[in-house]
């Protein structure tokens, strides 16, 4: 297995052409006098059932994605896998962000992954949970510094390439933004969907309306937003106090017809377990804090269940 291995095809250009072709970006019909655009939901998409042959045996795929950064999405995406495996789910954590990754951090390993007898990467466990990350492959200050290529070849391999086994869940941890990665993702496999995370400002918010249209433009339903950092409970007296504005996710879930999955609180000791390894739902289950993530994660599987048959794999 090569994850730095040149794409072939990457070097070859073609020649100019002379009369070059004026190409219609799908996301600019609002300038054609066409503002309203319907959003693609999965009941809607008559096609046949594809199977998924790059990791047959998971069951569902979930995307946890954000427009922006800084807005605690592998936090979240840690809990929520932490979540569903205390529900007694078989649950795999894919860190797709290769710019960033911190699922080795916020997990707590720093060993490299082994290779089976069929060449494929063992994923590492902790915390009842599978795992792969570039983070386990490259050394912590070496830069990735990939173009789109690479970063698509690098997706692949992170699926077909790994030894996942038998999963209810595999939950992806996507890059902020708009970008290669989940784009490569939905061209890989069919998602079941995807939850964006977001914070309750308006400078977030209006990301994560790019987010949602992205994944409208690839036909991968959204399963709900999470308004992570929400507020502050004073520790001492128990006052809430709405540092970021109060529930601009759930007002922004509402105006875009998608799933409200909750409210997560800003506290020092979701921080504190992911620096040290240990995210708060495995340190802390019963605690207030955990008790947000896993009403998320209850009704994430809710709205799995809701969604009817997988969507069929997409070549966009």
């Amino acid at each position: 297995m090569n994850l730095f291995k040149k794409d072939q095809n990457s070097d070859k250009k073609e020649p100019p052409s002379a009369n070059p072709r004026r190409v219609s970006h799908p996301e600019l019909q609002v300038i054609n006098n066409n503002p309203k655009v319907s959003r693609p939901t999965a009941p809607q998409v008559q096609r046949p059932q594809q199977q998924n042959v790059m990791i047959p045996d998971v069951r569902y795929t979930v995307a946890v994605a954000s427009g922006k950064g800084g807005v605690g999405k592998s936090t979240v995406a840690v809990n929520l896998a932490i979540a569903l495996s205390l529900r007694g789910a078989k649950v795999g954590l894919m860190d797709a962000d290769a710019y960033g990754p911190s699922i080795p951090m916020m997990m707590g390993i720093k060993q490299q992954p082994q290779t089976s007898p069929d060449k494929k990467l063992i994923p590492l466990i902790r915390h009842n949970i599978k795992m792969m990350s570039i983070g386990f492959l490259v050394p912590d200050e070496q830069a990735m510094i990939w173009r789109g290529p690479m970063l698509h070849s690098a997706i692949r391999q992170f699926l077909g390439d790994v030894n996942w086994g038998e999963l209810d869940y595999l939950v992806i941890d996507l890059p902020p933004g708009t970008g290669d990665v989940p784009l490569s993702l939905t061209q890989s496999i069919p998602l079941t969907g995807a939850v964006i995370v977001t914070t309750p400002q308006d400078v977030a918010l209006i990301d994560v309306r790019r987010g949602v249209a992205m994944f409208d433009r690839m036909g991968v339903p959204i399963l709900g937003v999470i308004e992570n950092m929400s507020y502050f409970v004073c520790p001492h007296c128990g006052e809430r106090t709405d540092i970021f504005k109060a529930d601009g996710g759930k007002k922004t879930s509402e105006k875009l017809g998608v799933s409200f999955l909750g409210q997560i609180p800003i506290d020092p000791e979701i921080c504190t377990g992911g620096d040290l390894g240990v995210p708060i739902v495995a340190s802390n289950p019963e605690s207030p804090q955990s008790a947000a993530f896993r009403h998320a994660a209850d009704l994430l599987v809710e709205q799995i269940s809701n969604q009817g048959p997988q969507n069929e794999l997409k070549i966009i």
